[in-house]
């Protein structure tokens, strides 16, 4: 066989390749969601959040449907002395797919692992100080998002944000709406928006975001976490986590920002 027809072939296998794959892909999603959820797992959304039983039962079901594919393409590894359990993988699981519900979505494609640790980690990072030179940062943290495919959690900090459902904080939404945010490049607050709802986000979010720096620098109260006045990307993952865990609060306090939430998540958790 010649090399230019080698060649033929192997640029038309590639071909077919991308075009099929989107396809392939769309039929063992829906072969995935048909099948039935395992009862086991029903018992672990029962214990671990039983508050997803005051969602609708038409989002329960979505919900399960997604579950059960994200489990199937994402890859679930324990570090220090942790084994990797069905309970940890659905506890995770659930809480990453709420922010998927009634939306198109590719299952957060740039996803691959997720690294479970006990307790909180230390993390290790390299950042730029004087003349240049890289300072090694060290940090205890409770979950961490990386645009390379991966998200670290603790686990006991997974489950006591699945237990506390109502103080504004969730480790795992916090660092999922992360690699919402990362889908478009490096994390900025910015997340793909097909909405046309969406159209005053970059205003609403950004006065916002400088309403909560000044509220931190004057140390007054605020329902939204002062670690949201970090930057806009933090400041996106916090107001996530709030509006689904204190939504009521947030449409009555913050109503032009849970009005963009609500638009871009597709779901009124206020209603629930």
């Amino acid at each position: 066989m010649s090399p230019a027809i080698i060649l033929l072939c192997v640029t038309t296998s590639l071909i077919s390749y991308v075009l099929l794959k989107p396809q392939y892909t769309r039929y063992s999603r829906n072969k995935l969601k048909s099948r039935l959820f395992p009862e086991s797992w029903n018992s672990i959304l029962s214990k671990n959040m039983p508050y997803l039983q005051i969602m609708p039962e038409a989002l329960q079901v979505q919900l399960k449907q997604h579950i059960l594919v994200f489990l199937d393409e994402k890859a679930f590894y324990g570090f220090e002395g942790i084994e990797i359990t069905d309970e940890i993988k659905v506890t995770v699981a659930a809480q990453a797919c709420l922010l998927l519900l009634n939306r198109e979505t590719d299952y957060y494609p740039a996803l691959k692992s997720i690294y479970i640790y006990p307790a909180a980690f230390v993390a290790q990072h390299a950042s730029p100080g004087a003349a240049g030179v890289l300072n090694n940062q060290r940090r205890v943290l409770s979950g961490e998002s990386w645009g390379l495919g991966k998200v670290v959690l603790s686990w006991h900090d997974t489950k006591v944000g699945a237990d506390l459902i109502d103080d504004g904080h969730n480790v795992v939404i916090h660092e999922f709406a992360h690699q919402l945010d990362q889908e478009t490049g490096s994390a900025n607050g910015a997340p793909f928006l097909k909405s046309k709802k969406n159209s005053g986000w970059a205003t609403v979010l950004k006065e916002e975001f400088e309403h909560l720096q000044e509220a931190t620098r004057a140390g007054d109260h605020s329902l939204l976490d002062s670690y949201g006045a970090t930057n806009p990307a933090e400041f996106f993952a916090v107001a996530t986590e709030v509006f689904f865990e204190r939504p009521v609060e947030l449409s009555s306090l913050h109503p032009r920002l849970y009005n963009q939430l609500q638009a871009y998540y597709q779901v009124n958790p206020a209603c629930w």
